[in-house]
């Protein structure tokens, strides 16, 4: 591996740390929100995270990118696909989290990993090792624990799950730095979102100017929360493997499962702690597979012979 590519790999993993870091604070945020509901709080985000990103462009004076990803019409319709399915992840999102489903949204980010690097293996044809694919039949064996203990799919986790893979894919596919890609999603995002705010003042059901300046300031922050851990998690996706967002992705629902558990006094019965267990000791084989991988790599590099420049006659100067 060349200087190069270390640091780009690093510089990713230092994003993936900054992005999930924040996402498992979410729990907290999106609360204060209220009395807005779910889909007024999800237009607001999308609204002012492009308002966000469009300042931040503005400083680093960077649009050469639009022109170019407008004349690629099969990038432009990858980046709608990125919208629309971000768009679902942060609607059951946020959903989840006031009506008090900390617990089921956590355990969405926590069978991510998995999902992420079977969908590695299905739509890249990237090889897993036995113990990773141990850890992926320890999370299915983990979900229909929890279809037990739920009495039901646990469907919140799973839509969590499938459009977050889903998302981290289409990123890896239009390669676009954090910042552009965030720009041009919320682009697409922004008119259907101002559309439904529109039509909600007209209604008088707005809460952006009824209920003061705290929670509309509230409200617009929403972009900022937003846009940096995505900005963060964009700069993550074009440097480093699917397999290691996966690895990096249950930092941030292990977070959002401490705050519904302590915090928000979530119930966890046995079958549920069980299931969670479960998906816990996959993760556990993913984080030890990757620590041996990643020491054999690193002695395979000290190990490399030296190659010795044949004799010559002729003296260099």
């Amino acid at each position: 591996m060349t200087g190069k590519s270390k640091g780009e790999r690093h510089i990713g993993l230092l994003n993936g740390f900054a992005a999930y870091g924040i996402w498992g604070l979410f729990p907290l945020f999106w609360p204060l929100l209220e009395p807005a509901g779910s889909v007024e709080i999800l237009a607001h985000r999308m609204a002012w995270s492009l308002v966000f990103v469009a300042a931040v462009l503005l400083v680093v004076r960077r649009w050469a990118w639009a022109g170019e990803l407008i004349r690629q019409p099969r990038r432009l319709a990858l980046v709608a696909v990125a919208a629309a399915v971000i768009t679902v992840n942060w609607g059951v999102y946020i959903w989840s989290v006031n009506s008090g489903h900390v617990v089921e949204a956590s355990l969405g980010y926590f069978i991510n990993p998995l999902v992420t690097i079977a969908m590695g293996v299905l739509l890249l044809k990237e090889r897993l090792r036995p113990v990773q694919w141990a850890a992926v039949g320890v999370g299915l064996g983990a979900v229909i624990v929890l279809t037990v203990g739920y009495g039901r799919p646990p469907w919140i986790s799973l839509v969590l799950a499938f459009s977050f893979a889903t998302y981290g894919l289409v990123k890896k596919k239009v390669n676009l730095g954090g910042v552009e890609s965030l720009a041009a999603e919320t682009a697409i995002q922004f008119l259907p979102a101002l559309g439904y705010l529109a039509w909600l003042t007209a209604q008088g059901k707005s809460t952006f100017t009824t209920e003061g300046f705290g929670h509309a300031s509230l409200l617009a922050a929403a972009g900022a929360v937003t846009a940096l851990p995505l900005v963060f998690f964009g700069a993550a996706a074009i440097r480093v493997p699917l397999s290691t967002l996966g690895l990096l992705q249950y930092l941030a629902p292990v977070f959002q499962f401490l705050i519904g558990v302590v915090y928000f006094h979530e119930a966890m019965p046995a079958e549920r702690w069980a299931g969670f267990a479960l998906v816990w000791l996959a993760l556990t084989l993913l984080t030890a597979d990757a620590w041996r991988a990643a020491r054999r790599l690193r002695s395979a590099e000290f190990r490399v012979p030296r190659v010795e420049k044949p004799k010559s006659a002729v003296v260099d100067a």
